[in-house]
């Protein structure tokens, strides 16, 4: 089995302005539960109570051995105003805009990073320091963005909460189904 590779995000002038995108894709819908998910685009994201349980994930992700891709977007600790909506934007826009498929977003609770995540249009972040949040959340809800509190949560369990969010598929059973299209008309509803 091969290495991940990690990359730094695209920069704006690599690629499309976000209007282009979002008009040739559209938001962020169901993860296919299909063997060609099995290789993911991981981004990874941290303010700066985050960086260093960050760091660790993503250095764990690239020496497992994983054929994701890992896509880090910052935040390396060394700023104390390097704050989580600054992040959880990045890695919010990157899920939405197709760049990546999942994403690790980490703070010192979870909290402000998932709320902040969670106000872009397709993303589903969820505060999960369990293993069965974690995959469970994929399941049932397509969570695609699954968020650490540094503070709440040390390296080893987080970690387990990692391999299991990465190893999760959405069911797409019907009542999932169902449940996920009143999500989309709750976030087009507010879109108006």
């Amino acid at each position: 089995m091969g290495r991940a590779a990690v990359t730094a995000a695209p920069t704006p002038a690599t690629r499309p302005s976000t209007r282009e995108r979002r008009a040739s894709i559209g938001p962020a819908g169901p993860t296919p539960a299909t063997a060609e998910r099995d290789l993911m685009r991981v981004a990874f994201a941290a303010d700066h109570a985050g960086a260093a349980l960050r760091d660790e994930l993503l250095r764990r992700l690239v020496a497992g051995g994983t054929e994701h891709e890992a896509i880090d977007l910052g935040g390396d600790g060394s700023d104390p105003a390097d704050d989580y909506p600054d992040f959880a934007g990045r890695l919010a826009y990157a899920i939405r805009d197709r760049e990546a498929d999942r994403g690790i977003l980490i703070c010192g609770s979870g909290v402000g990073a998932s709320i902040a995540a969670n106000k872009v249009g397709g993303v589903r972040s969820a505060v999960c320091h369990d293993t069965y949040s974690a995959h469970q959340g994929v399941e049932h809800d397509d969570m695609n963005v699954l968020t650490l509190g540094s503070r709440v949560i040390g390296p080893e369990p987080a970690w387990e909460c990692v391999v299991a969010f990465l190893g999760a598929r959405f069911s797409g059973e019907d009542r999932h189904l169902r449940r996920l299209a009143k999500v989309r008309a709750i976030e087009a509803a507010e879109r108006g």
